[in-house]
């Protein structure tokens, strides 16, 4: 597959679309400064990409099974939507440009995103980007959690393209994982951690901007 011959593109989008992983970590780390929580930072990153119940598991495996997670979920949930809610989430630079030019070349465009589906749409929406994608595929739709395959694949279903025809932007380890054993061609877009070997061996290239990546695929 050349850059130019593809039929799809597929996003995740805390990280990709948004610049919400960093702004999620924020309010975390508010919440471990409240209550004393160590080592807020460093677990956070294991969670960056995937579903809801493994981030659950992940904080528990790193704190104990008493650790009230669900407490301290809510509330930092209440945090991140009392200051982000409606349209104030920050854009990462360059998607809407890219979005544009996916439509003007008459490409597929999916998410694949572990968020769950009521909160990706209302992020969507309110971004004034929701019009954009032909399918979204979110966390509480699939079984297992990126780094399997299954929300790739399953976004590639529902497009009715093969893997071999489409691109996966990520950000994340797991998602990069995710996407290449779904047989995709993944782009990398660091944004909390940066790529390290195992990444830009997996991903087909790794790239600093949705603007690069809009060069890349022309």
């Amino acid at each position: 597959m050349t850059t130019r011959d593809y039929d799809a593109v597929v996003f995740d989008m805390d990280g990709v679309i948004f610049d919400s992983e960093r702004v999620i970590m924020e309010c975390w780390i508010e919440l471990g400064e409240k209550y004393n929580i160590p080592n807020v930072r460093d677990n956070f990153y294991k969670c960056i990409g995937v579903t809801a119940v493994r981030t659950k598991e992940i904080m528990l495996e790193a704190y104990g099974d008493d650790f009230p997670y669900d407490e301290y979920e809510k509330e930092s949930s209440q945090i991140y939507h009392e200051k982000y809610d409606g349209g104030r989430l920050p854009m990462k630079k360059g998607i809407k440009e890219i979005l544009a030019f996916l439509k003007d070349e008459g490409k597929k465009i999916a998410l694949a995103s572990s968020t769950r589906r009521q909160t990706v749409e209302a992020q969507l929406r309110d971004a004034g980007i929701l019009d954009y994608f032909d399918v979204l595929v979110c966390g509480d739709m699939v079984k297992r959690s990126k780094p399997a395959p299954d929300i790739f694949l399953k976004a590639c279903e529902e497009l009715g393209v093969k893997p071999e025809r489409a691109y996966a932007i990520e950000d994340s380890y797991n998602g990069i994982r995710s996407a290449s054993s779904g047989k995709l061609h993944p782009i990398m877009v660091p944004d909390l951690i940066p790529a390290d070997d195992e990444m830009k061996e997996k991903a087909e290239t790794v790239l600093d901007s949705l603007i690069e990546v809009k060069e890349y695929l022309k």
